[in-house]
């Protein structure tokens, strides 16, 4: 039996681990890659309403940087400006699925660029800019069945190479169950 007892242990460790290990896109410490597709609930209802369940979608498709995120923003108005001293434009192009889960399923999504913030790496959010976002901006009212692209425009310090973005449902009157979803924004 003496060597019963350090194999159980080496297994129960060996577990143990493995469930601690964050799901990639489940947390700001384990951000998705651009191109990863993150699986989620989205609870949809207002007030004393019934409130219908739907899976959703979301990928990170692309992600544009600087000089050529701000051609983009001058093509998409002149009446855009450039970012601040020491900061750049990021463009975040976004697919998201919406799917319901049950009957009637006729809750629309009101997917907007406000569900999805910039962070860095230590948690400070980057407050977005007011420009006009390159076509399509990432803003429809999404039924059962859609799937939609879009833009997010954020503006990021030029020297953070690896800001964090996060998507929740809550600002736009839904909930996502199990918590926000994170990309790395790079």
């Amino acid at each position: 039996m003496k060597f019963f007892y350090p194999t159980v242990f080496a297994i129960l460790v060996a577990a143990c681990s493995a469930a601690s290990a964050q799901t990639p896109g489940s947390s700001p410490g384990s951000p998705a890659a651009k191109g990863t597709t993150l699986t989620g609930i989205v609870e949809c209802g207002e007030g004393y309403t019934s409130h219908e369940l739907y899976d959703m979608k979301i990928t990170l498709a692309e992600v544009v940087r600087g000089e050529e995120a701000w051609k983009q923003l001058k093509d998409a108005s002149a009446a855009n400006k450039p970012a601040d001293t020491g900061f750049e434009y990021a463009l975040a192009r976004i697919k998201f699925e919406y799917y319901a889960r049950g009957i009637p399923g006729t809750c629309i999504h009101p997917l907007s660029p406000d569900q999805f913030t910039a962070y860095s790496s230590g948690g400070e959010d980057y407050k977005s800019p007011s420009v006009v976002a390159p076509k399509p901006e990432l803003r429809k009212g999404l039924k059962s069945g859609d799937i939609f692209e879009g833009w997010v425009v954020f503006r990021i310090p030029k020297q953070d190479k690896a800001p964090l973005m996060s998507y929740s449902a809550d600002s736009g009157g839904a909930v996502t169950h199990g918590g926000e979803k994170w990309f790395v924004l790079k």
